[in-house]
């Protein structure tokens, strides 16, 4: 019988159940493992898959040979046939035997939440930083599970877990995959040396440097774009943009600052995808400021800041001066729109409202200039009057002769930075020394 068209798309197209194993332990928060599995049915979607039904199974613990135990595999395995799946998705991480008794007995794709995680980064990946991030973060994790990906790697078609190294590359043994591994590292130890150059050309230029954080679909390309007009990809859906971008912003006192977006977070980011993406997510510890921004419309927003925060703990960042940036404010309900505040300063937006974007705009130039100093510089230092208006706000100039007199508003700890050209020029400076002798 000739095959239609229909019918050769309707095989190719990654047919999905998707699984979750609550534990004794997860129960206690049920609302949190269901958010887990709402946010699985987004994650494939955003790959592509279709998603035929979920199943949840409740076990005191995990089974460590079949995952959610041999009668729940047996019942998938029926639910597969009769809704002719050719996949099924974990909500969890899986170990490369278990991969391999599930694939055994149900004789299916088995896909688990990191692996579809590291799969939409690989199709997201666009520059050659987060193509060889994304490369890496999939050969470290497929190099302890090698022994459970046969099946998977045999299959045709592509798809899931075959995007990003390419299905020639994964069928190469553990050996090639270490060369290949080694090989992106020392390739992305030059795209870090690169970066910190950036990253100290720019310290010495005494630019500020904002960057804003936050879970997946929180408004952060979005805030960019009106914040700088700036042209970053946005849509309605997980990890819509995977590389960083960075674009000047002039604030309200006519300073200029960089602005940076962030890859979203996620709940259980893979860590070697964390790992991967560390030179990238370095640029948070570099900033002066963070933005965090929460979907302030969602339920879980609170669960979704304390995800944000481990990330940034993991990072060593979490000490780091920060606003926290309640978004979408207008797509809440009345009822819901007191908002809980967290530890610091906050504010509630719409990325879509002006008079809300002065407003921010303010507070990041409260935020970053928040000392007035006086400093008298001879009028032929052109070099260091020029530094003064980059790291601060000049608040008022006055001609004496050979000598320019500048109040200036400028944040302590880009003045630290810069201030060793300044400080004899600090009428505050000088008082003090003089006090001191």
């Amino acid at each position: 019988m000739k095959q239609t068209t229909h019918d050769i798309t309707h095989h190719l197209t990654e047919r999905a159940i998707l699984v979750s194993l609550v534990t004794q332990k997860e129960k206690r928060n049920e609302f949190l493992s269901e958010y887990s599995l709402q946010e699985l049915i987004s994650l494939a979607e955003t790959a592509g898959v279709e998603v035929l039904e979920t199943i949840t199974q409740n076990k005191d613990a995990k089974d460590s040979k079949w995952f959610i135990g041999k009668g729940k595999v047996e019942e998938l395995k029926q639910r597969l046939e009769e809704l002719d799946g050719n996949t099924a998705i974990f909500d969890q991480e899986l170990s490369g035997a278990q991969v391999r008794n599930l694939e055994a007995a149900l004789d299916v794709k088995i896909i688990d939440r990191t692996q579809l995680i590291l799969d939409i980064f690989a199709q997201r990946a666009k520059t050659r930083e987060g193509i060889l991030q994304v490369e890496l973060a999939q050969l470290s994790y497929l190099l302890p599970r090698l022994s459970g990906q046969g099946k998977n790697l045999s299959r045709l078609g592509g798809g899931i877990g075959a995007r990003g190294p390419g299905e020639t590359k994964l069928e190469t043994d553990r050996r090639h995959i270490r060369d290949r591994i080694d090989e992106l590292k020392r390739q992305m130890q030059e795209v870090v040396r690169h970066r910190i150059l950036h990253r100290e050309r720019r310290k010495k230029s005494g630019i500020f440097q904002v960057a804003l954080v936050g879970y997946t679909n929180a408004g952060k390309s979005t805030l960019l774009n009106q914040l700088t007009q700036a042209d970053v990809y946005v849509e309605n859906q997980l990890f819509a943009t995977l590389d960083p971008t960075s674009r000047n912003l002039r604030l309200p006192g006519g300073k200029e600052i960089i602005l940076t977006d962030t890859v979203g977070f996620i709940q259980n980011l893979p860590h070697d995808l964390i790992a991967s993406f560390r030179a990238t997510l370095e640029e948070v510890c570099e900033a002066d400021l963070i933005l965090h921004v929460v979907d302030s419309s969602l339920e879980m927003r609170m669960e979704q800041m304390n995800i944000v925060n481990g990330v940034l703990k993991e990072l060593d960042a979490q000490r780091k001066e920060q606003i926290t940036i309640f978004n979408k404010i207008d797509l809440c309900s009345p009822n819901d729109c007191d908002l809980v505040a967290s530890e610091g300063p906050f504010l509630r937006i719409s990325a879509y409202n002006e008079a809300d974007l002065e407003r921010l705009k303010l507070t990041i130039q409260d935020k970053l200039i928040s000392d007035s100093k006086t400093f008298r510089i001879p009028a032929e230092k052109g070099d260091l009057i020029a530094l003064l208006y980059r790291i601060g706000e000049v608040l008022e100039t006055d001609a004496d002769g050979d000598y320019l007199t500048f109040q200036v508003r400028v944040n302590a700890a880009d003045y630290a930075k810069s201030g060793y050209l300044l400080a004899a020029y600090d009428e505050n400076h000088q008082a003090e020394e003089g006090e001191r002798l």
